[in-house]
């Protein structure tokens, strides 16, 4: 069944929701007392939606929002998490997995099925310590993750962690469920089997990639599913720009921007400077013009980067800032624009 319409008004309350991968330690440490604070800043600032996952620290980042969210009343925020990777504890964890540091000293591997997906979730809350989760996302179910493993994977998320997410459901142990994921063919084929609430998804609806235009948000407004819009800096390049300060590489995708994307983002950049635009603005603001995304989701691993990113997404930008991307072929001819409707 499409997700609740109160829960997709819920979903877009705030400008912006935050994302829990850098408070478990992606690329680098941040101690327990500076998440905390980030999380503690987001709900007084009115963010009301934190997404995590086993994944982020290897249970690192699940337990600091667990520990940030204790105290304030539940109905106050919403919370996801992810299932698809099952944690076991190991003494001599090395320090970096996965590309998190010094996170807690467990062992990932994946694990679709039903009896699995049951576990997943009761493992999140066990190091969430809270008594419910609101969204249920299934984590990096696509080819890029999974290689010639992918097609068994999806059969086992279909036949096994799906039908467990819609039994939560039902139950009403949790309020909608869908794909966390960064792959536009993998919704795609997940929506020809299946009824799902909402998408994560992330770095696929962007200033600088705009591949989920064409086909999956259509068919996500035509079948009621909505889009949480994660990585819209693209995991760095629509923040930092095409030529970094710092004199390093801009990065896309979590490597190195090819030369394409690096030129189109100069072009985008181009713009701003005509209109006085930050490119973090337009990047934050882009998105949420599309009816089918309810909301942005973006990480912070300090309050002030948290504080930017708010800054950011309510930035005033005129509408021929917009009318000049789209003029120039930089916003695809069929996305929406902000403003477009009233």
């Amino acid at each position: 069944m499409p997700i609740a319409p109160d829960l997709r008004i819920a979903l877009g309350r705030a400008p912006l929701a935050l994302g829990g991968a850098p408070l478990g330690n992606l690329f680098r440490a941040v101690s327990d007392a500076d998440a905390i604070g980030v999380i503690g800043a987001a709900l007084r600032a009115g963010v009301d939606y934190f997404d995590t996952a086993p994944h982020y620290g290897h249970g690192l980042s699940e337990q600091r929002f667990g520990q940030a969210l204790r105290n304030p009343p539940r109905g106050d925020f919403l919370l996801s998490t992810k299932v698809g990777r099952l944690l076991t504890a190991r003494a001599d964890v090395p320090r970096i997995q996965h590309a998190y540091v010094d996170g807690l000293p467990f062992v990932q591997h994946y694990d679709y099925s039903y009896d699995g997906t049951l576990r997943s979730l009761d493992d999140s809350l066990a190091r969430l310590g809270l008594g419910r989760i609101d969204i249920a996302y299934v984590h990096d179910i696509d080819a890029a993750t999974h290689g010639a493993l992918q097609p068994a994977r999806f059969r086992e998320m279909a036949d096994g962690a799906l039908p467990a997410l819609a039994r939560r459901k039902e139950e009403g142990a949790l309020a909608a469920y869908g794909l966390g994921v960064n792959d536009v063919q993998v919704c795609l084929d997940t929506l020809a089997v299946a009824d799902l609430d909402v998408i994560l998804l992330a770095g696929r609806y962007t200033l600088a990639d705009q591949s989920a235009l064409p086909a999956l948000l259509p068919r996500c407004v035509e079948r009621g599913v909505a889009i949480v819009a994660g990585g819209p800096f693209n995991s760095g390049i629509l923040a930092t720009g095409a030529r970094p300060r710092d004199g390093s590489a801009p990065y896309f995708n979590y490597a190195p921007a090819p030369p394409e994307v690096v030129a189109r983002v100069e072009h985008i950049e181009t713009v701003c400077a005509e209109f006085d635009v930050p490119l973090r603005a337009a990047a934050l603001q882009f998105p949420r013009a599309h009816p089918a995304v309810a909301c942005v989701l973006v990480g912070a691993r300090s309050v002030a980067e948290l504080d930017d990113n708010l800054a950011h997404a309510r930035h005033p930008i005129p509408r021929a800032y917009w009318e000049a991307l789209r003029a120039r072929g930089l916003v695809d001819a069929a996305a929406p624009l902000p403003g477009d409707v009233e």
